[in-house]
């Protein structure tokens, strides 16, 4: 909120925004809410007050109602306490939607249109194959023929498959849970059966089932608002929502009742790993969860009168009382809480806002259609055109793969001979799909050739600086600009020419493999091979090294050395060759080199470590190739540490082969 200094002062408020782009990303939000204030005003930065009642008045028989779903909020509970309102409760039909309901739902609002009720269709987006039914549905709605009191509700997540019709004529309403974990707390202390005083007051063990309830709604407001950071908060994002609440505090008063002793595991597992946990399908993500829970659901909070469950003690399990004096409690906590009380370091707060403002960037261009075709569109094309034929000058040959196989032929005691091999035909298929698209959109360009759909993406994508998709379908994962992305092919293909002329490298650059399990995995074949040892008894220990590559002239006897990656969450004492707490403002650091040493699994000493995951992109998140390996996912590392793995895990730490930038 500080004055620019002279000479910025008397600049307008669009290049203000300008200059914090370039200089504080994080803070671009604020800036443009700032800039929208000014230009339009107040009202059109904050979110008007939801009103079912107002949109309601805003319908007709004839004009649908759609809650557009956001991850963790539930319409459901509202529009039954309205339609009690408007005295319709007996009158209201809900249908949730999915294979095989699509007649059934079509039978509710025809019969909806002859008696005047309401029907609510519930998650559309899992019956695409419905849609068009549901769009000429819509469409033949008549007010004559309709009955003046007939609604249809529908609930959906954004989808490309809903019915563009029907959103474009109908009242589009959207009500996202509340945002901080004083505001989700409290919500979830007034909504059902907590609300009830004889389902609060009702259980056999009051004070344990009073100091656990509490725990556990801190344990859902926290696993909600950790969404807010991205991938160092979850991998997915998932849709935890009021049901899987609901189900666990009603478990918890029903073990407390029907058991002498409070089975902690039993609670744990029942929430962790199936009310909560069923929606969890990534298993660091997993590990994650059951952290959190077991910070909220322990004997010590029960047996502690001032249990803190966070690091600063800002929260705390209050004693006893009754549900008013909670609600007095939280209205005491921060209405924006620090990220310590997700277990997250204060630099996750930079980290989130960098996320926010790459999204309103990528909003603004998925608004504008991506395209380049605003401003001066003469001088954009004579930009584009430059960085096609400065990607054509720079872009090497193809590996002449036969005479490399002729140097490094298959081994059996060699295994990476192979691996070079197969790394150098797969950079030749990505290469040679970006030398074909560049020339194409160069000849386009002459006007030699007509530009079809995938190459004009392409052009529009150079002229944004983004990846074409076009050569993403054959790339390495990475989430680069353009320029970067570029730079960095350079530097790997130069790896693997280094590595046919020169020979293998002493230390392994280890982003710079397009596939990198198969260099592992031939790693551990190596040693399997040499010492008859069957591969699935062989693992990796692991040796942290120093900080400098170049100081490894000669390779180790078995396994391999490896750098070149980055350390998310936490930072590094070279001195101690520890995990250290992140320094402020320092989002990423260097990971030492490693010395991967290949060893029997029944030979691993246990020591002080932090099973660290190893991501190759930022985004974390992956899918199951047909190759068996994750899409992004590596291994784990176990990297020393003083702290315990819980401290680590709800860090979010992790290793990174590749950056955004």
């Amino acid at each position: 909120r500080q004055s620019f200094p002279s000479p910025f002062q008397s600049l307008d408020g669009f290049k203000k925004i300008l200059i914090v782009r370039c200089m504080r990303p994080d803070k671009v939000v604020p800036a443009v809410q700032d800039f929208v204030m000014e230009k339009l005003g107040q009202r059109f930065v904050e979110p008007p007050p939801f009103s079912l009642r107002d949109c309601y008045a805003d319908s007709s028989p004839t004009t649908p109602l759609i809650f557009v779903l956001t991850p963790g909020s539930d319409p459901t509970a509202a529009l039954l306490q309205f339609a009690a309102e408007m005295e319709m409760e007996s009158r209201l039909q809900a249908i949730s939607l999915g294979q095989g309901q699509g007649p059934k739902a079509e039978a509710l609002i025809k019969e909806g249109i002859e008696q005047g009720k309401w029907v609510v269709l519930q998650n559309c987006h899992l019956a695409p194959s419905w849609m068009p039914q549901l769009d000429r549905i819509c469409e033949e709605l008549d007010a004559d023929s309709t009955h003046e009191e007939f609604r249809l509700w529908m609930t959906s997540y954004p989808s490309p498959k809903f019915p563009v019709n029907v959103l474009q004529n109908s009242v589009k309403m959207t009500n996202e849970p509340p945002k901080g974990i004083r505001a989700n707390m409290r919500r979830s202390y007034l909504l059902e059966p907590v609300c009830n005083d004889e389902f609060f007051e009702g259980c056999t063990k009051p004070g344990a089932f009073k100091k656990l309830l509490f725990g556990y709604i801190f344990f859902h407001a926290v696993i909600q608002e950790r969404r807010k950071f991205g991938p160092l908060g979850w991998n997915i994002p998932y849709g935890f929502d009021d049901g899987d609440q609901r189900i666990s505090i009603r478990q918890l008063q029903m073990f407390l009742d029907e058991n002498k002793e409070i089975p902690f595991e039993a609670l744990r597992y029942v929430t962790g790993e199936c009310n909560y946990g069923g929606r969890v399908t990534d298993d660091k993500d997993r590990l994650l969860l059951n952290t959190i829970l077991a910070r909220c659901c322990c004997p010590e909070i029960v047996e502690d009168p001032l249990y803190k469950l966070s690091e600063s003690g800002i929260y705390i399990a209050p004693e006893e009382g009754d549900r008013q004096s909670y609600l007095d409690y939280i209205a005491t906590l921060p209405i924006n809480p620090q990220p310590e009380a997700f277990g997250l370091h204060d630099n996750a707060d930079i980290t989130k806002d960098q996320n926010d403002t790459a999204l309103l960037f990528k909003s603004l261009l998925a608004t504008g259609g991506g395209t380049t075709e605003s401003g001066n569109k003469g001088g954009v094309e004579e930009r584009i055109a430059e960085t096609v034929k400065g990607c054509l000058r720079k872009l090497p040959e193809d590996f002449d793969v036969e005479i490399v196989q002729e140097k490094y032929p298959v081994l059996y005691e060699e295994s990476l001979n192979t691996v070079l091999v197969q790394e150098m035909l797969r950079f030749n298929r990505l290469i040679s799909k970006i030398r074909e698209s560049l020339k194409s959109i160069n000849l386009a360009i002459e006007g030699m050739v007509v530009m079809g759909a995938e190459l004009e993406a392409a052009y529009n994508s150079i002229g944004i600086n983004e990846v074409p998709a076009l050569w993403k379908s054959v790339s390495y994962p990475s989430l680069r600009p353009l320029g970067s992305y570029l730079l960095d092919l350079y530097r790997r293909l130069k790896m693997l020419d280094d590595w046919y002329r020169i020979g293998p490298p002493p230390i392994h650059w280890l982003p710079g493999f397009f596939f990198t399990p198969s260099f592992l995995t031939a790693a551990l074949q190596n040693y399997a091979r040499k010492h008859t040892i069957p591969i699935d008894e062989v693992g990796f220990d692991f040796e942290v090294l120093d900080m400098d590559p170049s100081q490894y002239k000669e390779p180790p006897s078995e396994g391999i050395y490896i750098h070149g990656l980055y350390l998310e969450g936490c930072g590094w004492d070279p001195d101690l060759q520890v995990l250290a707490e992140s320094k402020p403002k320092v989002l990423y650091v260097d990971a030492p080199c490693m010395y991967l040493k290949p060893m029997r699994t029944s030979e691993f000493v246990d020591r002080p470590h932090y099973n660290c995951p190893l991501y190759r992109t930022l985004e974390r998140r992956g899918v199951l190739a047909t190759t068996g390996h994750s899409t992004n996912f590596v291994m784990f590392i176990r990297l020393p540490s003083k702290q315990p793995q819980e401290h680590w895990i709800m860090r979010g730490v992790a290793l990174l082969c590749s950056l955004s930038d």
